[in-house]
């Protein structure tokens, strides 16, 4: 049987880096709020996977007044975000059952695509916990204190979102008391043993965080169409 697909959206940043009046998945692209681009992208995978946007509860009814009146995102769960990435991913799998796929993923990266989710999502009858990485270009080097070393670059990978996972594993994972080393899901699910599997990621999914971003993510939403 076929496991039903689950995508949970983080969108719980407040843009302080970005500079802006409001929330950075607020912010437009092309007529477009980030937020409504990266949802699109899971729903030009699959029509009919699950959406949870996790929002604070000060920007709930903006979204939901938006989608309203652009006609948008009918069928959706709005989880509460909360006091840390960590606890909003918990609030959001209260409505995620055991025996899915639920991919985990920021809503501030929006310029993923239909192929690279349907690529992540069909490796998921072989492994239990998948996250995408891409190599590291730059140069690296380790600080300790006043001094700092060289490190082999090619021992290191950027890790992206979305993470995708059985939902069950996760759900169990997020049983677990918060601890600050929990930078992300595969570090959560990884501190209960389970064996994280990688994947080839994509260079043009990049978080937006800074108005340089902003830049690059319009360049690439264009060639998205």
């Amino acid at each position: 049987m076929e496991r039903k697909k689950y995508a949970v959206i983080l969108a719980g940043g407040s843009g302080v880096r970005m500079g802006a009046a409001v929330p950075k998945q607020f912010l437009e692209i092309e007529g477009k709020p980030i937020l409504r681009h990266t949802v699109e992208r899971f729903l030009e995978f699959d029509p009919q996977i699950e959406i949870l946007i996790v929002l604070p509860s000060a920007f709930k009814s903006r979204w939901r007044d938006y989608c309203t009146e652009q006609g948008f995102l009918e069928r959706y769960t709005m989880p509460t975000g909360g006091m840390t990435r960590f606890h909003s991913v918990q609030n959001a799998l209260k409505y995620v059952p055991e025996g899915a796929i639920v991919a985990v993923h920021d809503g501030v990266r929006p310029c993923l695509t239909a192929e690279f989710l349907g690529s992540m999502f069909s490796k998921m009858d072989r492994c239990e916990a998948l996250v995408p990485v891409v190599p590291v270009e730059e140069s690296l080097r380790e600080v300790d204190g006043t001094s700092s070393f060289a490190v082999d670059r090619s021992r290191y990978v950027r890790v992206q979102t979305p993470q995708v996972f059985r939902s069950e594993i996760l759900k169990a994972a997020y049983s677990q008391a918060y601890n600050p080393s929990f930078t992300d899901d595969a570090s959560v699910v990884e501190a209960t043993g389970c064996r994280i599997t990688l994947c080839e990621g994509l260079r043009e999914n990049i978080k937006i965080t800074t108005p340089a971003d902003m830049l690059l993510a319009r360049i690439f939403l264009e060639k998205l169409g």
